[in-house]
């Protein structure tokens, strides 16, 4: 049995003098290696469409180069482990939003307001001994 090279080889993107910056969120963590180019995404191998199929995570990944208006300036290389779809698409954002502020620091204010550049912290609370849940408790019982 044989298996195919082409496809089973890693994406070869040359990305030597790209800016390298790290986003997170939750539990997900996203390496991201930007550079002038055409405005290709890929995460984890795969093009942008392939790896995330929801539109309003692909609205969310690119709403940095939006707000900047330079929405096919960069080409975005990211590796992307831990959490969910959602989280993962929070860190990238972090991540894209940090590497553009190394290629231009004035564009620090317009990413700030929009809060890109902040860590959201938010992220689920544990389990307590004696509850359902985080707070909720079991239910009660009067007889």
């Amino acid at each position: 049995m044989e298996i195919n090279q082409s496809t089973s080889s890693k994406l070869k993107l040359d990305f030597k003098d790209a800016k390298y910056a790290t986003g997170r969120r939750k539990t997900s963590i996203a390496k991201v290696w930007l550079k002038k180019g055409t405005g290709k995404i890929y995460v984890n191998g795969k093009n942008l469409d392939d790896y995330f199929t929801r539109a309003t995570h692909k609205m969310q990944i690119l709403r940095p180069f939006e707000i900047i208006n330079q929405s096919t300036e960069y080409d975005v290389r990211s590796q992307v482990v831990g959490g969910g779809h959602t989280g993962q698409a929070g860190a990238l954002v972090h991540g894209i939003s940090r590497a553009l502020l190394q290629f231009d620091e004035n564009l620090k204010p317009t990413l700030r307001k929009e809060k890109l550049t902040t860590r959201d912290s938010r992220s689920v609370e544990r389990k307590k001994p004696g509850r359902a849940k985080a707070r909720r408790s079991y239910q009660f019982s009067k007889r």
